[in-house]
Order: structure tokens, then sequence, then C-alpha cells
């Protein structure tokens, strides 16, 4: 039985490794680029600054209007607030004809301190390779995401090959032997090995929390798995039509005043605009810097500024159930966010230990088959 249960996992893992080895070796090795991004952009871009003033920022409205003097035809997606020393970025978005920049801004002045185009540079391609392997999206995204799949398949059948009969293999395997007599062959097998077993328990958690993001199914099916009882989807609630808006701007601003009042401890506040006479307007109160998981997210009656319940699981952080906190930490984890500064090295190491997979296992396929290769 478990010869016969070694021989499929071998067939197995050959087939899907050469089918979608291409595909894992990008996504791993783009991934393990794509840690770092913000620390690496932070180096080589910088940060506007400005000097700290005992006076009130400017306000959402008058920020909007500002930046729309830069970009006039354009829709403005949110506004961002931080510390007394950085600047209000204005952000531009929208999917057709995709448009991503954003306008920096002094926060007491209103002054136009620059621009950003965030479709362009080095992480932006490394992010289309991850996500898209810089194919059209709609058949880029398929491809990643079957072939995270496969990958998974692979680390289980992966495990299945490695064990040993014994305890004294189980030594055996758990070393690299790359004694200058081992041939070539040999060397990569052990390094497969070795190094995927070792690697194997956090590419399960990245692969995993990669296909929760890719699947919808894969999704809904974790977060009832954990006894979830919410909608899980992020639900912008309605607006209610029937009250009479005085002064949007007013509303807003007023809002927004007494959520920085209550929250005066947060690391950053996204201010999002109703996009369309219905919603209504969502604030996001991010309370570390970051992660995602932890943040508010508030929903307000764009005429009237009662607070909304969206009934989904994106609400108040202190009111989320476990099942509602695991989704929300999914991307967290999938960079290695969740673990400040060691988990985004963990998940480093792990992604560029991923990317070598395909590319030794490869090898030992090529190596064995060299002969019957040069006939063709």
């Amino acid at each position: 039985m478990k010869k016969r249960l070694k021989k499929v996992a071998y067939k197995l893992h050959l087939i899907i490794g050469l089918a979608s080895g291409l595909v894992v070796f990008i996504v791993a090795i783009t991934g393990c680029l794509w840690v770092f991004q913000e620390e690496v952009t932070l180096i080589l871009e910088g940060k506007h600054k400005v000097i700290p003033q005992k006076r009130a920022f400017i306000s959402p409205s008058k920020a909007r209007k500002i930046a729309l003097t830069v970009y006039a035809d354009k829709s403005v997606h949110g506004t961002a607030y931080g510390d007394p020393d950085d600047p209000v970025e204005v952000i531009f978005y929208q999917p057709e004809p995709e448009f991503y920049h954003s306008v920096f801004l002094n926060p007491y002045s209103g002054e136009i301190l620059g621009t950003k185009d965030h479709r362009k540079g080095f992480f932006w391609f490394v992010l289309r390779g991850h996500l898209y392997l810089w194919l059209p999206q709609s058949i880029g995204s398929q491809m990643n995401s079957y072939g995270t799949m496969a990958f998974v398949v692979m680390l289980f059948t992966g495990i299945i090959l490695w064990w040993p009969k014994n305890k004294k293999g189980r030594k055996v395997r758990l070393k690299l032997n790359w004694k200058s007599n081992i041939p070539w062959r040999r060397k990569y097998l052990d390094f497969h090995r070795v190094i995927g077993f070792y690697v194997s328990i956090v590419a399960l958690i990245i692969a995993f929390s990669g296909l929760i993001m890719a699947f919808n199914w894969v999704y809904y099916v974790t977060y009832k798995s954990w006894g979830g009882d919410k909608d899980p989807r992020f639900i912008i609630p309605n607006s209610n039509p029937i009250h009479t808006l005085k002064d949007e701007n007013f509303v807003l601003d007023r809002i927004v005043q007494k959520i920085a009042a209550e929250a005066a401890n947060y690391n950053k506040i996204e201010v999002h605009y109703p996009d369309s006479d219905t919603s209504s307007i969502y604030i996001e109160i991010a309370k570390k810097s970051g992660v995602y998981y932890s943040s508010d997210y508030r929903f307000f009656d764009q005429y009237s500024g009662e607070e909304l319940d969206a009934n989904s699981i994106y609400g108040k952080y202190q009111e989320a159930s476990i099942a509602d906190r695991v989704i929300r930490m999914n991307y967290d984890i999938h960079v290695g966010a969740i673990g400040g500064l060691a988990g985004k090295i963990i998940a480093f190491f792990a992604s560029l230990l991923c990317a070598s997979l395909p590319v030794t296992g490869f090898m030992i396929w090529f190596s064995r088959n060299r002969r019957l290769l040069s006939k063709f």
C-alpha cells in the first residue's frame, strides 16, 4: 500500500511539477521580492516630510478639491492622513482605463508637494508578475491561481516521497551531503528533498493564504470552517437617500474630525468618498504600521452622518470574531507582516527557497532524461 502511494505521489509530483514549474518559480521569486517593497521603496524614493504645526489638518473636502486641480478629469478614491509630519495623500484610482496616482499635500496649508504614479517602477513590475505572470489579467490570474493549487499538491506529494521507511533514513534525509565526490545529480536531489522538507510548513501557509485570495470557494470554506456567521465580503452599506443633503462637505468633514478625535493613537486614517448617490462614506482607521488586519472599518450615511452597520467581517476590529480575524489576517500572513520584521524575513527566505524547488526539480528530471532528450 505504501509503495503504491509513493508511486502515485511520484507520478503526480513529476507531471504537475513539469507542467507548473515555471509558474511556481515566477510567483515565488516575485513574492520574495515583494515582501520588503515598502521598506525598499522608502529607502530608494524617500518620503515627503513637513514641519509639524499646532493647527488642524486640512479637511478631506479641501484636500480633494486641491488634488483635483492636478488630475481634474480623474476619480478620487480616498484621502489618507498620517502623523503630524506626514503629508496628506489624495489617492486617485479608476479601473477602466486604469489610473492609479497619488497627490501629496502639506496637511496644514494644502500646498502640493508632489505626485506619484503607482503603476510605474520596479515593484509595479514585480506585482504584475506575481499576480498575472506579466500576461493579460484574465489569462495570467487563472494560471497563477491554478499554479498555486498545483504547488500545494506538490508540497503534499513531496512530503510523501521524502518520508523514509525508518528513523535512520530520516536522519540522512534531514542533512545536505555535498561532498566533492558526490555527483551533481545527487546534490540536486539532496537539495530538493532537504530544502523542500524544511520549507514545507511555511510554504503551505503562504500558498494556502494565496488560495484564499485566489478562489472564492476557498475563502468561504475557510471562513465557515472557523465558525464564521457574517458576510465575509467587503460590503459598503447604502446611505438613505430620503435624507435631505444640506452640505455634503460639512457632513464628511464633521465625521472625519470626530473620528480623528476618537482615534487619537491612530497610525493612518483613510477617508473614502461616496462613489454614488446611494453609497456611504467609509473610513479605514489603521492602528499599526505595516499591517491591515487590525484596522477599524466604519461606515457613515453620506446625508445624515449616521453610522451604519455593514454586517460583514469588516467593521471594528475589537468586535471581530475569531473567524473574522483569521480572514482579515490573511494578507498579512501571506507577506509575513503578521510577524513583524521576523515574519517578513521568514517569508522572504521561504519564498526564495520555494523558487529554487522547481529549478532543482527540473535539473533532476533533465539529468535523468538527458540521453532520451538528445534523440529529438
